[in-house]
């Protein structure tokens, strides 16, 4: 029985060691693989019921498994959209049928790395046919409330639709000083103009222009000024608004608003300070400032002066580049400047990474030993943040690599000689015979 037993556990052992050499072969094969995760055995002892007088050899069992909590160094590349997880956590994407199946129907898949590019149809893949996938932004880079436990808002990024984009001006802040001395008696009581540009819902650019008027009193000082607003889209002969401010000249609140009266098309909201217009595109918001508010309009006496005049909105552009930051948001670059978040780029994570189920192209699916997928924003919580111009490069390391060949090539011969050794013995018995 001892010597059978023997013979077995040599068996055994050559099975083992010959898995752990596909392992290292596996290893070494993928050394310049982006993205590849170490192979790795597992050798156990395997225990038989012993009898007082003889022994069993129980032999050995071997488990393998992907290293998939390891990181790879990156390497900085030129393109924008090679993407890496700088640490813990894997990116999601999908196969080709998943680009144009329902959320709910889609393989989930994730991966370490991976150099995308827009395909024909915009969409972002790697040449393995790996597919990105990211919760989609709205016009102000807001993606909402997603789920994270699952993939059902996640879908494929596509850059295609926003190859040109325009987005219209919806607010405008007017930072202004009107000069004290004009709304004094004896003054000219000439207009003063600002015209600010903005953009309509087709990209073009407009003129919104603001003339100050002050009123000039038959004696003393009025602090009163008459405001009239043109549009260059619609009739620019004809105002769109009027407003007409008092500001104050107090010893608290010298030189800022002290009422504002809106007419002629105009609504003015004092605890928000802001002027809403109804312009040929749509409503515009012209924020002036609040009552007894330093910011927005002053009446000081000083020069007349626009110091700060901003809006928002952006003309027709052409899509010049993609970058993607450690947050993971995915932005458009066009040519005239003007950045848009397209879509964000959320980072997997599961309890036990080295449970994931390895797949093609070093992408992994969740299993039941991984525990459940949690997509965390990046660089957050436990993973780690997006990396743009990057891969990652295979977690093998070649030295390591020889040196278990040699120890399993030792170990292989000793397993052999074993059973040559029991063949022997074997021999021997049945010889007695003879």
């Amino acid at each position: 029985m001892s010597i059978s037993s023997s013979l077995n556990a040599g068996v055994m052992g050559l099975s083992v060691n010959g898995t752990r050499l596909a392992t290292i072969s596996d290893n070494i094969a993928n050394s310049g693989t982006y993205g590849y995760k170490r192979s790795l055995v597992d050798f156990s002892s395997m225990v038989l019921q012993q009898r007082t007088s003889a022994y069993s050899a129980g032999g050995v069992r071997v488990d393998t498994f992907k290293d998939i909590s390891a990181t790879g160094s990156l390497i900085r590349t030129g393109s924008a959209t090679d993407i890496s997880v700088a640490g813990r956590g894997l990116v999601p994407v999908t196969d080709n049928s998943g680009v144009s199946s329902l959320a709910s129907e889609r393989n989930l898949m994730l991966t370490p790395t991976g150099s995308f590019f827009p395909d024909q149809n915009g969409n972002l893949r790697t040449q393995s046919g790996l597919f990105l996938l990211g919760w989609p932004a709205d016009s102000a880079g807001d993606i909402g409330n997603v789920s994270r436990n699952s993939g059902i808002n996640l879908e494929p990024v596509n850059v295609a639709t926003s190859q040109f984009t325009a987005t219209p001006t919806a607010n405008v802040e007017l930072g202004i000083n009107l000069p004290a001395d004009a709304t004094r008696t004896g003054a000219p009581g000439d207009p003063y103009m600002l015209p600010v540009e903005y953009f309509d819902n087709l990209g073009r650019a407009q003129t919104l222009t603001f003339q100050f008027t002050p009123v000039v009193p038959g004696a003393g000082a009025s602090n009163e000024w008459q405001v009239q607003m043109f549009d260059s889209a619609g009739n620019p002969a004809t105002s769109i608004g009027d407003l007409d401010i008092v500001f104050n000249d107090s010893t608290s609140a010298g030189g800022r608003i002290d009422s504002v009266a809106a007419t002629n098309g105009a609504t003015y909201d004092a605890a928000t300070g802001r002027v809403s217009l109804n312009l040929q595109h749509g409503p515009v918001d012209v924020f002036i400032g609040r009552p007894s508010d330093s910011a927005g309009i002053t009446q000081l006496a000083g020069s007349y002066a626009p110091t700060s005049v901003k809006k928002d909105g952006a003309p027709i552009g052409d899509l010049q580049s993609l970058e993607i930051d450690e947050k993971g948001f995915l932005q458009a670059i066009y040519d005239t400047g003007f950045r848009r978040t397209l879509y964000q780029i959320p980072v997997g994570d599961v309890p036990n990474m080295n449970g994931l189920r390895a797949l093609d192209s070093q992408s992994y699916s969740v299993s039941a030993s991984s525990g459940n997928l949690y997509l965390w924003d990046a660089a957050s919580g436990p993973v780690g943040g997006l990396s743009g111009y990057s891969l990652m490069e295979s977690t093998t390391d070649i030295a390591a690599e020889l040196t278990d060949l040699i120890e399993t090539q030792r170990a292989y011969s000793s397993n052999a000689k074993i059973v040559q050794t029991v063949d022997e013995m074997l021999q021997e018995t049945t010889n007695l015979k003879r």
